[in-house]
């Protein structure tokens, strides 16, 4: 066609194959070249000059944008690899369909109740342990992923729960992320490592500690960070300074580079209400900026349950009872004279730490604070320690007086200690580097004097150790008797973990239990120094195997572990941190669980340490029988002023004065009582609970889901023949198995997720996937890289046919009409996809259109007649009917469809307004305030605290910060709908 006759609104191709273009505007340059501005059939703007020379390739489009003449089977496996692919658009549950999990409701609440109607998200999923928010975040991200919101995604966890989160993500959602390691690391030396994986784990300290790894973190950008464990990345006040901790500044930069932050922890709140409001400023660092007074309004952007609120679909509560149960003793005479001689020690070594007033001071009283929990777990923890610290000490008296002595002792961050900041690994480490070495004597003379008492204090241990007498165990042996070597109800034998502090005592307990039992194979252990691959090969055997019926532990085992085989434990040494408690009965006390927990304490109630215990577990006690368990969700938190390591430690120091030690007893009372009353009410109102109501609509959701489905049958008919169109061999095996013999190399190219060259066992249907399976099946479902790639490279493939167009046959019309794939989309002012949906549609002569179902394509035929025929008699209205179509689905659907979103997100919106309108507000005028008084002091020449100069800059930097942040809200809250985007269109002619 000539150039001339190019207009506006004119539909063109040949421009580029199997593209047709309308026209928008036209600009001619010359008489031989024009500019031609145009708009796709994707719905894209774009320009392009046109010479002369192109007139040749030019032509009107034959009828509106198609041309109708794909074969009718090209047309039906591209429409049905797109549907499939766009399947999160129109599946609201696709996520659970293919994948190898079975969610309960609060899992199904929070992921499409909570955190998938926020975009972008920013939230806190604090539900309590053993609620399996492992679960929740992967159905997350898979259904992200499939709904094409995500393509990068980092989840960052500590070091001891990477593997979990990479086999569960694999074997449940089949999604594969790789694992930043550092071998992976220096693989990629030249290359920025975080962008070789759009899927990718890191170990939340190897980031934190690494300012290599951080520089490359700070170029890249994400659609989603997951954080678990993310109460580690913890800030506090000294003194009125504020001081942000490493995993706190990894925190904040990656909320920076990052669409979706998601923050999970059983254990959000630190006990100190600053420290919670400046964590969640890595969340929303406006809407908590500065030290608010109150507690922090955590609505929308936070999710809390309690275990004994959770419920099955069928309203049963799905966290069986747990019970505690405190066994106290007394030692004996010798046990007793070992005990009084080594407090004596301890006491006397922290006088003299005291006194040392430098540093030095928190790493020997740490020191000492650990031989005195070991004195009081085993005679074989205290005799080992005591022998290796005087082999120390001697060593570090040699080299004193060779000359040769150079001192170095970190520092030991105690705050750090009690807000659970680091892990059982770290912790197990840094006692067994101090323990041995830190002491307050510095001369040769001070050394002697500590050798020759450790000397004594060790030859007493020993007698202790060789009696044989331990009163500690003959309880635990007692115990062991009477609920382990006898069998359950159904025959089974019980399992039962038993939780200790230290090496040499688990080591002891291992050989004694192996005796009593007389199975030496129906006892193992777990501690800091077993690698990760052993702890799950430990855990796997402890779980599966019924003769090996007890498992030792310290508390390495206590982070991340499944050990629901068990449904009995001890706690052999109590932690000196409270969260440990519910961290171990966490092991246990997890879904999955049919048993009732019992949970025994064995304490030495002749001890001063243990005289704080018994009072403490009473108290537990008194608040369990009134609050049903829950006691232990937010134990931790009761412990806000006086940490219960101070307490344990005044009562070594100071217990036998009678004024300490009724203090001591007002403090646990307080704290215990008073405190865990004020707590649960608090949690109360900010947890969520589930209704009956609430289990209807969830009910009533999962239904309508199962309605709507991509159902497995839809995609293992597409499959197979996409597959074997691409030159793939499946075979079928019997009872919904396949094997798939050959994978071609074009199809394992198209994926950067690793793809096998055969399958030996592949299924379409979850219910074929057995969980006691020796080998399990693969699921081929979307998110699998296999069936994603050819799906892709069917599109690829045979996508020209959605384009260009065909026609079918259906016994359903009687008169012919035009069947669309319609994409509608809303979006806010700063250009994010804020909603979309898909579908197919029939548009007829006069332009009306209707809901035709998810694939109506499957229930039409093609033609007798070949297409080319067939469309040669089309009728005339078929010109214009997408733009018809376009025109009433714009009238029609889209001011509802966006109605409903801004409705939905305006109330969000506006709170948060609200909320960092106050609070930046409160922040800005305090300062100024501030700096009113400071300028008052300059005055009088006094000099305050911080300048008045500096006071104001930072008002003004706050007042501009809500500024900006208000212009973001307005911008987000103007919400509007994209013109509909049609992907593809068939004739569809009566029979």
């Amino acid at each position: 066609m000539r150039l001339e006759g190019l207009k506006a609104g004119l539909r063109i191709e040949g421009l580029v194959p199997d593209e047709v273009f309308t026209v928008i505007a036209v600009q001619w340059h010359g008489t031989n070249a024009l500019e031609l501005t145009y708009k796709t059939t994707a719905g894209s703007l774009g320009q392009r000059v046109v010479f002369r020379k192109d007139e040749s390739r030019l032509r009107v489009a034959r009828s509106g944008s198609r041309a109708f003449d794909a074969p009718a089977s090209d047309f039906k496996l591209a429409a049905e690899a797109q549907r499939i692919n766009l399947a999160g658009l129109f599946d609201p549950m696709l996520a659970v369909a293919t994948s190898d999990v079975r969610p309960l409701p609060h899992q199904i609440r929070a992921v499409y109740g909570e955190l998938l109607p926020r975009s972008p998200l920013r939230f806190l999923l604090a539900d309590d342990p053993g609620a399996g928010k492992t679960i929740m975040g992967g159905l997350y991200i898979k259904e992200l992923i499939l709904r094409g919101d995500v393509e990068r995604c980092l989840v960052v966890a500590p070091g001891g729960l990477v593997e979990q989160w990479q086999d569960e993500l694999f074997f449940k959602f089949g999604l594969h992320f790789d694992l930043l390691t550092n071998q992976y690391a220096d693989a990629n030396i030249n290359r920025n490592v975080f962008e070789t994986a759009p899927l990718l784990i890191a170990r939340m300290d190897q980031l934190s500690r690494n300012e290599r790894l951080q520089a490359e973190l700070r170029e890249t950008e994400w659609d989603l960070v997951i954080v678990d464990e993310a109460h580690r990345m913890g800030a506090h006040y000294f003194g009125g300074k504020l001081e942000k901790t490493k995993r706190f500044q990894l925190g904040e930069s990656l909320g920076e580079l990052t669409r979706h932050f998601l923050l999970m922890t059983a254990t959000p709140h630190p006990g100190k209400e600053e420290d919670f409001q400046l964590f969640l400023t890595l969340l929303d660092r406006d809407r908590f900026a500065g030290r608010g007074k109150g507690s922090a309004d955590t609505g929308g952007i936070m999710r809390r349950m309690i275990k004994e609120d959770l419920l099955t679909f069928d309203g049963r509560r799905l966290f069986p009872e747990r019970i505690a149960e405190t066994v106290p003793y007394e030692l004996t005479a010798l046990e007793y004279a070992l005990y009084d001689q080594v407090t004596s020690y301890v006491r006397e070594g922290m006088n003299r730490a005291e006194r040392i007033g430098d540093k030095r001071k928190n790493t020997v009283g740490f020191a000492l604070t650990v031989l005195q929990r070991r004195l009081a777990s085993s005679p074989e923890a205290i005799y080992q320690s005591l022998v290796r610290r005087s082999k120390r000490l001697e060593r570090k008296k040699q080299e004193v007086l060779n000359g040769t002595y150079r001192e170095f002792q970190p520092t030991v961050d105690l705050v750090g200690l009690d807000a659970d900041e680091f892990n059982a690994e770290q912790i197990e480490e840094l006692e067994e580097e101090l323990l041995d070495s830190a002491t307050a004597a510095q001369t040769v003379a001070e050394l002697d004097r500590e050798l020759r008492e450790l000397a004594e204090l060790t030859s007493v241990a020993e007698r202790v150790r060789a009696l044989g007498t331990d009163r500690k165990w003959t309880e635990l042996s007692t115990i062991l008797r009477d609920n382990v070597l006898t069998t359950d109800v159904d025959g089974k034998p019980r399992k039962l973990i038993i939780f200790t502090e230290h090496r040499d005592t688990l080591d002891y307990l291992t050989a004694r239990i192996g005796s009593l039992i007389g199975h030496p194979e129906a006892v193992t252990a777990i501690h800091g120094g077993v690698r990760r691959d052993e702890r799950r090969r430990i855990t796997e055997e402890f779980t599966k195997n019924p003769a090996c019926r007890i498992l030792v532990a310290t508390d390495a085992a206590g982070e991340g572990l499944n050990l629901q085989a068990a449904h009995l434990m001890v706690n052999y040494d109590l932690p000196w941190n409270p969260n440990r408690i519910e961290q171990r009965f966490g092991r246990i006390h997890r879904i999955g669980q049919e048993h009732v927990c019992r949970l025994w304490n064995l304490v030495a109630s002749n001890t001063r340490e243990g005289e704080v215990f018994i009072r403490l577990l009473k108290k537990i006690d008194e608040q369990r029988r009134a609050y049903g368990g829950k006691v232990f969700d937010v134990l931790g938190e009761a412990f806000t002023d006086t940490p219960l390591r101070i307490l344990l430690m005044q009562a070594v120091q100071y217990g036998e004065r009678p004024e300490v030690k009724a203090r001591m007893h007002e403090v646990i009372d307080h704290s215990v009582g008073d405190g865990l009353k004020d707590l649960l009410d608090e949690r109360a109102l900010a947890s969520e609970h589930l209704t009956e109501a609430d289990l209807a609509a969830l009910r009533t959701a999962m239904d309508d889901a199962r309605a709507r489905r991509l159902q497995p049958t839809y995609v293992e008919a597409a499959f197979k023949e996409a597959f074997t169109r691409l030159g793939g061999r499946i075979v079928h095996r019997g009872h919904g198995h396949y094997e798939i013999a050959s994978v071609p190399a074009h199809i394992r190219a198209a994926k950067s997720a690793p793809i096998a060259a055969r399958y030996d066992r592949v299924t379409f249907d979850l219910s074929r996937i057995p969980s006691n399976a020796a080998k399990r099946a693969d699921l081929l479902a979307p998110g699998h890289p296999l069936h994603d790639a050819v799906m892709e490279e069917t599109i690829r493939r045979f996508g020209g046919a959605l384009n260009s167009g065909t026609v079918l046959v259906s016994s359903k019309l009687k008169e012919p009409h035009l069947l669309v794939g319609v994409i509608e989309e809303v979006a806010d002012a700063t250009g994010a996809s804020v909603a979309r949906r898909f579908g197919y549609a029939y548009v007829d002569s006069h332009g009306t259109v209707t809901p035709a179902g998810p694939a109506p394509y499957l229930d039409c035929a093609a033609p007798d007649a070949p297409a080319a025929v067939t469309t040669a008699r089309t009728p005339p209205w078929l010109a214009d009917a997408e733009d018809r179509a376009i025109t009433w689905i714009v009238s029609h659907r889209l001011p509802e469809y966006l109605a409903d979103v801004r409705s939905r997100r305006a109330a969000e919106l506006a709170k948060t307004r609200a909320l960092v309108t106050s609070r930046l507000e409160g922040e800005r005028d305090r300062l100024i305030a501030d700096a009113v008084l400071a300028a008052g002091k300059e005055r009088a020449g006094e000099r305050p605290k911080e300048s008045a100069e500096s006071l104001n800059r930072k008002a003004v930097e706050l007042d501009q910060r809500l500024r900006n942040r208000l212009e973001l809200l307005d911008r987000q809250a103007s919400m509007s709908a994209k013109p509909p985007l049609i992907l593809t269109a068939a004739l569809v002619l009566p029979a």
